[in-house]
């Protein structure tokens, strides 16, 4: 390619060109997180109603049990009291 003149983006810009994408940290820390988390067993959890009967749950949430209050709406998965 050679050289073009000032570069528009500053002197920090190499004018080189890296044919790889960079990799955010090193790749033996991969996994760290989750591997130093201790295991938790899954709950029970009661089972969710299925088609019409899932479109009245969603429709009653929605629109019938609305509690207007003060300051912006509350977003449905929000855990606050």
């Amino acid at each position: 390619r050679g050289n073009r003149g000032p570069c528009p983006f500053g002197a920090a810009h190499s004018t080189r060109r890296n044919k790889m994408g960079k990799v955010h940290g090193s790749l033996a820390r991969a996994g760290k997180v989750r591997g130093q988390t201790p295991k938790v067993a899954k709950q029970d959890k009661k089972k969710l109603p299925k088609g019409r009967a899932i479109k009245r749950l969603k429709y009653n949430r929605r629109f019938v049990n609305v509690v207007v209050g003060l300051g912006k709406k509350r977003s449905p998965n929000s855990n606050a009291a």
